[in-house]
């Protein structure tokens, strides 16, 4: 699916101020199950899921947003958060009238959903949250192998970058495909896709104010990781095993620290599964999401 196919799917709905991407997608067939809550991760957007969409949509709602800042909603020059992130989903599933749901996030959407969660027993968000799936995300930050272009974004200061010293497609193209497994078999022109969400109105320039959102897992870990271990709705675990980010030690990990999960570890797969391997990630989702 094109990008351009993607955004039709979509529209801009105002929350917390600004203008917000989101994809309300109905079920295929008869909707038996609670809608899907899907987060995204940095530095990408919600269209990592344009491949997987049809099959997370085959007996339920699937309902998607890019955040603040990331593919196409608005991208302010200002400071980002993690709370701030929250705050618009919580305004994106009022607006909706959603009270009950599943979850599913990647990377810097499991930090999200991190402190949804922990909002959610605080009874702070009026959600009842149903089932989950985590993937690939560095939930233990202390394990998490950073790229180089991690390093490098976080060693520059919180503010836009001038156009001039803008990283370029091929410098954050070839970023992510070093994510990818070396077994993965993704197009270039994918690839090229993904730069386009990430560089719409000049969302580029933003990557190192983005990228802040590792500070602050490093600071409240205990906050995001502690409610992803702790939340009492049943979950389940899908990762890349060549992940060379988000290490795959960091299941074992949750696995310790949650021993009711059940976990599918994908491999010849790297960071993005659901781009890498879409079957193979539909498929380990569905026993976890569907009803049957």
């Amino acid at each position: 699916m094109s990008a351009a196919h993607w955004q039709a799917l979509g529209e801009h709905r105002t929350l917390g101020g600004h203008q917000i991407f989101t994809v309300v997608a109905p079920a295929v067939d008869e909707e038996r199950d609670e809608p899907l809550l899907v987060l995204h991760g940095f530095p990408s957007s919600s269209y990592d899921f344009a491949s997987v969409l049809d099959a997370l949509r085959r007996t339920r709602r699937v309902l998607l947003l890019d955040f603040l800042g990331y593919g196409l909603s608005d991208k302010p020059d200002q400071r980002y958060t993690i709370a701030e992130q929250a705050d618009l989903v919580m305004a994106f599933t009022a607006d909706l009238g959603v009270d009950r749901l599943a979850l599913l996030s990647h990377d810097m959407g499991d930090t999200v959903g991190g402190e949804l969660l922990a909002r959610q027993r605080e009874g702070a968000w009026p959600v009842e949250i149903t089932r989950r799936v985590l993937t690939n995300g560095s939930i233990y930050i202390e394990m998490a192998q950073l790229t180089a272009g991690q390093q490098f974004l976080l060693a520059l200061p919180d503010a836009a970058l001038p156009p001039e010293s803008a990283l370029d497609a091929a410098t954050v193209q070839a970023g992510l495909a070093a994510t990818f497994s070396p077994s993965a078999s993704v197009s270039d022109a994918e690839v090229a896709q993904q730069w386009a969400m990430i560089a719409h109105d000049d969302g580029h320039r933003m990557l190192p104010r983005l990228i802040r959102y590792i500070e602050e897992r490093r600071r409240d870990e205990s906050r995001y990781t502690g409610a992803i271990e702790s939340h009492p709705s049943p979950l389940h675990v899908v990762w890349g095993v060549d992940d060379p980010i988000a290490v795959v030690a960091m299941t074992d990990r949750l696995r310790a620290a949650r021993e009711d999960a059940s976990f599918e570890l994908l491999d010849g797969v790297g960071h993005y599964p659901m781009i890498e391997a879409p079957e193979r990630f539909a498929r380990a989702l569905r026993p976890a999401l569907t009803s049957e």
